[in-house]
């Protein structure tokens, strides 16, 4: 018999409803509906399978970081640059990733930034949806999915969860507070903290920490936001009409680079 089905919620789902620092004037609930309601429509569904150029650069890094510190023994330093350029097929690339993956690439051998850290569990971006945990509040019941890209063990024995950055993403504490929830449930008796790490820059966040009660608040917003989700769903079922009442587009030059611009009609719409 099959787990029961949740409403659930990310952090991932987090950001279509609240935009992160900085990019509040470019951000729209249409978007949200597009990827979340209307991602079966054959259109939507091709563009969504479809990477965004940073999509397909962050996925790479991923991997790049992955196959560095899965290499086997016999790959001397000299033979990882040719080696991890195979496995990510370097050479097929359009010059516009190409260009960033190379620079990605030569910095990581350079500085590998989990040199003689102790690696409890890194990913290489490609395996799927993450198991669920299944949070309660107030008997409201709901599923967090939280993907890791990386788990360390500090040398003070903290366990840290390092999540890799490329391009000019900002570093969101919210993202890492959603890993401390998640955290919290599967490593009960371990002191966490959570990090970032552009690959690009070369940056560290610092480690970021939260108490119980700032994740307890957290654990509240996102049982709001699967409330809110849910209910929004439910509604555009029965009201496909109003697609563009219920996810509110927001109109401007942000619209030219949209990843949905080709079945969007918020401009015609006069919104």
């Amino acid at each position: 018999m099959g787990k029961q089905w949740l409403p659930y919620v990310s952090y991932s789902l987090w950001l279509l409803f609240s935009p992160s620092l900085r990019r509040e004037t470019s951000h729209c609930h249409a978007v949200r509906g597009f990827k979340k309601a209307r991602h079966q429509e054959k259109d939507i569904k091709i563009l969504i399978e479809q990477d965004t150029i940073p999509q397909q650069i962050g996925h790479l890094a991923q991997i790049i970081v992955f196959e560095y510190h899965h290499r086997p023994i016999h790959i001397t330093n000299d033979e990882i640059y040719e080696w991890i350029a195979q496995k990510i097929e370097l050479c097929t690339l359009p010059d516009v990733i190409k260009t960033r993956i190379e620079y990605i690439l030569n910095n990581y051998i350079k500085n590998p930034f989990l040199k003689d850290k102790e690696i409890l569990f890194i990913s290489r971006g490609d395996e799927g949806f993450p198991e669920p945990i299944t949070l309660c509040y107030n008997n409201y019941q709901f599923n967090l999915f939280a993907s890791f890209d990386c788990i360390v063990r500090e040398d003070d024995g903290r366990i840290n969860i390092l999540d890799f950055k490329t391009g000019r993403s900002s570093f969101d504490q919210r993202q890492a507070f959603v890993y401390l929830v998640a955290a919290r449930y599967q490593r009960p008796n371990e002191t966490i903290t959570a990090s970032f790490y552009n690959l690009e820059t070369q940056i560290h966040s610092g480690f970021i920490s939260a108490t119980d009660a700032q994740l307890n608040a957290v654990e509240i917003e996102l049982k709001q936001i699967a409330e809110i989700h849910q209910h929004e769903l439910k509604y555009f079922k029965l009201n496909r009409q109003d697609f563009y009442s219920i996810y509110r587009p927001s109109v401007g030059r942000h619209c030219e680079w949209c990843h949905f611009r080709s079945v969007c009609d918020a401009q015609s719409l006069g919104e």
